[in-house]
């Protein structure tokens, strides 16, 4: 269908506002810059937790962790379907490879989701519920709803769920507190200024945007020139809850540094290998032994100290070539995570 308004400019969005009102549109081109990148972000998340876990299931085909009944596809929450809820799922339904059926929603309004269900996303109105099926539980609900949202999962929550905040205005480790839960993710944006609007605000249709690689490289979250900057400390969270996901199948730490450096591998070949010493300190390092799992890292506490990953980072320029290579790899190639090698 041919739109007939499209080339007439009194149909625009900016026709009618004053001088002081178009000074301001620059939030508008922001507002949907956050969108597409909070959507990617999750996804890159989502991707790279369940190859890891593909890759533990065939490593330890022959012993009690996932290989022997625990299916190995991640099981999604999304809590709040709002405009965020939304558009966070579509961008896991079309990128992150996550089968319809293993992403669950808990709404106030389930009847806002009646278009996924037909997709074979489920949609119900039972928090509890949802926090313990999941293995990464989105929070995407309004602020307002934080207080009843965290009495109804503090004590639903397993160790293992990694809970990825959308709710701005409240610091991870606060909502660490209300939740009394330390595997929690919360990217924390910061803005850069420059003109990238035009950029962001082809976010406006996002399946549509998926399709294009320039928004996906403006997206990484490593790149300033988009005026949309994640930074060192959401990565350091990410390949720490990469850590963790492998101390809790109790896989040795050997194993564990050679499982995440073989995802990496695979899409920046001259990367640097993560080593012990890159995740704890030089002390804790000599003193673990090979086949003993990593201790478990607050989520929380490593997104506010400085901490031996973020030092390492911060030094080593190929693993932050590494990481942006990764996530453009991840996100560009078509969402079917079966195919993925695991020999």
């Amino acid at each position: 269908m041919v739109d007939v308004s499209a080339d007439l400019s009194s149909f625009s969005f900016e026709t009618g506002l004053t001088e002081d009102e178009k000074e301001l549109l620059y939030l508008r081109a922001r507002s949907a810059g956050l969108t597409f990148c909070g959507s990617a972000h999750a996804a890159f998340l989502c991707k790279l937790v369940h190859l890891l876990r593909c890759i533990i299931k065939s490593h330890t085909a022959n012993r009690d962790s996932l290989a022997s009944g625990e299916d190995s596809d991640l099981c999604i929450g999304i809590l709040g379907m709002g405009h965020m809820g939304k558009q966070l799922l579509l961008f896991l339904l079309e990128k992150s490879g996550i089968k319809p059926s293993h992403i669950k929603i808990s709404s106030r309004r389930p009847e806002s989701a009646v278009e996924f269900i037909q997709t074979g996303v489920e949609c119900f109105f039972d928090n509890h519920r949802l926090a313990a099926w999941a293995d990464i539980l989105f929070l995407c609900c309004l602020p307002s709803h934080l207080p009843k949202v965290c009495a109804d999962l503090h004590s639903r929550l397993s160790r293992r769920c990694l809970v990825y905040s959308f709710i701005s205005g409240v610091p991870v480790t606060r909502l660490a507190q209300l939740l009394g839960h330390d595997f929690i993710l919360k990217p924390q944006y910061d803005f850069v200024a420059c003109d990238t609007a035009d950029v962001w605000l082809s976010c406006t249709h996002l399946t549509r945007a998926l399709t294009y690689p320039l928004l996906i490289e403006a997206s990484c979250p490593l790149t300033v020139s988009s005026g949309i900057y994640l930074g060192l400390n959401w990565v350091c969270a990410v390949l720490y809850s990469l850590l963790n996901i492998c101390t809790s199948t109790s896989l040795g730490s050997s194993d564990a540094l050679s499982l995440i450096n073989r995802i990496f591998k695979e899409k920046w070949p001259h990367a640097v290998e993560l080593i012990a010493q890159s995740f704890i300190s030089a002390s804790y390092a000599s003193s673990l032994l090979t086949e003993e799992p990593f201790p478990w890292i607050s989520l929380a506490d490593a997104q506010v100290k400085d901490t031996p990953l973020l030092c390492f980072l911060s030094s080593s320029k190929s693993m932050q070539q590494c990481i942006s290579a990764a996530y453009k790899s991840l996100l560009e190639t078509p969402a079917k995570l079966d195919s993925y090698s695991l020999m």
